[in-house]
């Protein structure tokens, strides 16, 4: 992000406020971090945990801002900020959503079958989903945001066990899925409800539309130099920065039978990784949660 004494910086996606401490030191006592999480939840453990760190001047220099950051732009423009150094994405499904079990995103534990961000900003949940949607909407999600090629399959056994009761659970989901993989692929290196489930969470929470929203504002909220980082985990929103910020380098998008340019398109960024950026083996050693990460960044011009 190449961050520096006075900068300002946003924290897309705030958490448990690792990443926003790191800028927080980059920036030092005279710049100021802006940090969006949905969870208002996450916001008390980074504000307890930053306090800590730097005490009660660090406080003044930090804000939180609890929304969905599609609304980057108006939230910060509230507060009157109009132009920031450097934003970080980290698109991962916090470990504090895996790990408790009424959040519903994770078929290891007992659920409900939940898996909103935020429980005050979203009311559609993953049972709504799974137990109103059609057939054919319901194999779409999941072949769409799962990738999974038998979505078909998996669709019409949900609709044929909801006829019997509702799905209330993650237990109850993923067996039904575990079952309705032929039992000759139901071992392989994961789980066959890992697709389902990631697709399900992807609908509920809307990540890939918020996503592509998201990233206009963010360049556009760049000052020159500023930095956009953005960590994914699985193809899909990968595929999305990537031809987002591809698009962004272009000075001409005319169609080829065009003899003049008509456009007036320049390019607004440089893309700092032609290729993604990925964990080093001893990295995923430490954390095998960031084996599936790709970075990708690019800095206004």
């Amino acid at each position: 992000m190449a961050l520096k004494s006075g900068d300002i910086a946003v924290d897309a996606t705030l958490g448990l406020g690792g990443h926003t401490m790191d800028m927080m030191e980059a920036v030092g006592p005279k710049g100021h971090v802006y940090s969006f999480d949905q969870d208002l939840e996450h916001i008390e453990v980074a504000r307890t945990r930053i306090k800590e760190t730097f005490g009660k001047e660090g406080l003044k220099r930090f804000t939180p801002i609890h929304s969905n950051f599609v609304d980057m732009r108006e939230r910060l423009h509230d507060l009157g900020v109009t132009s920031v150094n450097g934003i970080l994405f980290d698109l991962g499904l916090a470990l504090s959503h895996l790990t408790r079990p009424e959040r519903g995103f994770s078929f290891q534990h007992e659920g409900p079958l939940d898996m909103r961000m935020s429980r005050e900003l979203n009311l559609l949940t993953a049972a709504d989903i799974v137990n109103t949607y059609s057939e054919s909407d319901l194999a779409d999600i999941i072949f769409q945001f799962g990738e999974e090629r038998l979505s078909r399959k998996i669709a019409k056994a949900i609709v044929e066990q909801r006829k019997k009761a509702p799905f209330a659970t993650t237990k109850q989901l993923e067996d039904l899925v575990f079952h309705a993989y032929p039992a000759n692929l139901r071992h392989g290196k994961s789980h066959p409800a890992t697709r389902t489930f990631q697709a399900l969470r992807i609908a509920v929470n809307s990540e890939l539309e918020v996503l592509e929203n998201v990233l206009p504002q963010a360049v556009e909220l760049l000052a020159p130099h500023g930095r956009v980082v953005a960590i994914s985990y699985h193809s899909l929103e990968d595929r999305i920065v990537k031809h987002f910020l591809r698009s962004q380098t272009r000075d001409c998008v005319c169609p080829p039978e065009v003899l003049r340019c008509e456009c007036s398109a320049t390019p607004v960024i440089s893309v700092l990784t032609k290729s993604p950026v990925t964990p080093s083996d001893e990295e995923v050693a430490k954390n095998p949660r960031s084996r599936s990460a790709k970075l990708r960044a690019a800095e206004k011009i």
